[in-house]
């Protein structure tokens, strides 16, 4: 399966010069933890950082900074690591691993956003995996009644 198949398409974003307040208003009207942050080149979005509700509260409320002073591309991390729509759901989720990143931005051929998967995202479909998984026994069970009989 590819990230394409399980990764919300409709990612917050905004671009680097957006103020930290901004963001975090984005954050509270969409209802999300996160803006990928972007470029746009000639008509795209190309992703260059993320910022997070926990971003915010460590590097500027915690310290004690005015949100409205600073911009996005002032805190933002972009160490970004990015998931193509059609890598696989299994190798992303390895790749989280590794790097310890809760959420990915998700980019089409030409390097645009396309969406972004989260944790919550793969948990949810390891989930359903499982249930269906779970669900083989019985199925065989009945076939073998049937075959018995």
């Amino acid at each position: 399966m590819h990230i394409r198949d399980i990764c919300t398409s409709e990612a917050a974003h905004c671009t680097r010069d957006e103020t930290v307040q901004g963001a975090a208003r984005m954050m509270r009207r969409l209802h999300v933890g996160d803006v990928v942050v972007v470029d746009c080149l000639d008509g795209a979005s190309v992703p260059v950082g993320i910022l997070t509700d926990r971003d915010i509260v460590v590097s500027v409320i915690a310290p004690g900074l005015d949100p409205a002073s600073l911009q996005v591309g002032d805190i933002m991390a972009d160490d970004l690591l990015l998931a193509h729509v059609t890598d696989d759901v299994y190798g992303t989720i390895e790749r989280m691993r590794q790097r310890g990143i809760r959420r990915v931005p998700v980019i089409d051929e030409q390097g645009n956003l396309a969406g972004i998967v989260s944790a919550d995202d793969l948990l949810e479909f390891l989930a359903e995996e499982m249930g269906e998984l779970s669900r083989i026994s019985p199925y065989q069970q009945a076939h073998e009644k049937r075959a018995r009989q």
